[in-house]
């Protein structure tokens, strides 16, 4: 069944993490943020509603690098209970995607907790600052790629790198939901 998120507490601050990735290397929130913005999209292996986003996300984490925006990917999903989004699968997933943005491991589940995740996939969208600016969707593509949608992420984040706000108007998160842990809550 299919979770919709909440609207975003505009202004908070990204809370702090240190995750590692798929190449092997440990990754900070701070190393990870661009000149004028930092993207942290929760996301995972199996959910058809990723796939389905895939590549317009990737389009746009490469030209949001022009803008000063980087992006990053963070899978929080139970792996004991979902071995296709174990760390293993994480690594070829990227390999074999060839993704342009870093993609973590949430193996405790805590980072997810602390931005209130609660679907896949989930973009935050934070200013220079680390302020929360926009929270919602790639853009209106469901389990399926969609041509030719509004670019919804794309363009909170060239105006929040431009003005250093977000979009009056933001498109909440539909997808898988997070797959937690038994004992966590």
């Amino acid at each position: 069944m299919a979770t919709e998120s909440p609207a975003g507490e505009l202004g908070a601050p990204a809370p702090d993490f240190s995750l590692i990735a798929t190449n092997g290397q440990s990754c900070s929130l701070g190393e990870l943020r661009g000149e004028r913005g930092l993207v942290v999209v929760f996301m995972c292996n199996h959910c058809p509603y990723v796939q389905a986003a895939l590549l317009g996300l990737m389009r746009d984490a490469r030209e949001l690098v022009a803008a000063g925006v980087n992006v990053v990917a963070i899978n929080a999903n139970d792996a004991v209970a979902y071995p296709e989004d174990s760390f293993d699968a994480m690594i070829h997933f990227a390999e074999k995607w060839q993704l342009p943005f870093p993609y973590l491991y949430d193996e405790s589940q805590a980072v997810a907790q602390a931005y209130g995740a609660v679907c896949t996939p989930e973009c935050f969208g934070f200013d220079a600052e680390l302020l929360l600016r926009y929270r919602g969707r790639v853009d209106a593509s469901r389990k399926e790629p969609l041509v030719d949608v509004p670019r919804d992420l794309f363009d909170a984040m060239q105006m929040i790198a431009r003005t250093g706000e977000g979009p009056h108007k933001q498109w909440p998160a539909l997808g898988c939901s997070v797959k937690w842990k038994a004992d966590v809550d």
